[in-house]
């Protein structure tokens, strides 16, 4: 019987993630970066570190729960890093990981595409809406 390393056991079941799989991990992971929180978050941070005021100015209507609940998750995820500079108040800035920065241009293209083409949007749903 062949032993396999950690590493051949992660490559393989990269392989074998399938997210139209109802046990496979990868639909959290989709359920989380499909959120409207984190598709905002994203770009947000993508100019670099901010301060958790900062980000909460700039997405308007976040609450601070919200707002530390979707930074934690993506910290825990390797999306985000947190820093804390020691200060009085001490200073805590986020910013995006080199895997954060990955999914960057994936997330702002989505912002962008929805963006562009919400007057076609909002046709489509009054057209819906108008039927019988």
């Amino acid at each position: 019987m062949a032993t396999t390393s950690a590493a051949q056991r992660r490559e393989q079941a990269r392989r074998d993630y399938d997210a139209f799989l109802a046990g496979c991990p990868t639909r959290e992971l989709l359920s989380r970066l499909t959120d409207k929180w984190v598709a905002l978050v994203i770009p947000a941070l993508a100019g670099g570190p901010q301060r958790h005021g900062e980000l909460a100015h700039r997405i308007a209507g976040v609450s601070q729960k919200m707002l530390t609940q979707t930074l934690r998750t993506l910290e825990r995820d390797g999306l985000v890093t947190r820093t804390v500079t020691p200060s009085i108040p001490p200073r805590v800035d986020y910013e995006l990981t080199p895997l954060g920065h990955e999914l960057f241009p994936v997330m702002v293209s989505i912002k962008d595409w929805a963006e562009t083409h919400m007057d076609r949007v909002f046709e489509a749903r009054a057209q819906f809406d108008a039927r019988p």
